[in-house]
């Protein structure tokens, strides 16, 4: 079995994200922690948020008409949801603050699918890239 994506787009949020990058250039997320941001993926054009050493690499989205979209969450984060698959999501709303979408009248937001236990098997064999590694 091959390992499952830790990080899903929807096609709602990948549309979203497509018109975000032909506005703003590669974008990528990180997955907030919760507190002003109430735990929802921000979306910040690639380079523009400083990935900590401790931060993990959910994975990397290939989105039509945008590329590849790298999906970052904090190291603490990762342990609490390590078992749970992120799917990005997009809804009508107020976007947060700093991410791309909040003008747009959309909010991104985190969805999530519990890993099998034959998932977390397959996952506990596969290295966790942290942002301490070269890119």
């Amino acid at each position: 079995m091959d390992a499952p994506a830790r990080v899903l787009i929807t096609d709602a949020a990948a549309d979203l994200v497509a018109r975000l990058v032909a506005r703003h250039g590669p974008v990528m997320f990180h997955q907030s922690g919760g507190c002003c941001d109430g735990s929802a993926p921000m979306c910040y054009p690639d380079g523009d948020f400083i990935v900590g050493d401790h931060d993990v690499l959910l994975g990397v989205l290939d989105v039509s008409g945008a590329g590849d979209v790298p999906v970052w969450i904090s190291g603490p984060q990762f342990g609490a949801w390590k078992h749970t698959q992120l799917i990005i999501d997009v809804v009508p709303g107020r976007g947060a603050g700093f991410s791309l979408e909040a003008p747009e009248g959309m909010r991104f937001l985190s969805r999530g699918r519990a890993f099998t236990d034959r998932e977390n098997a397959v996952l506990g064999q596969v290295p966790v890239i942290t942002g301490s590694l070269p890119r």
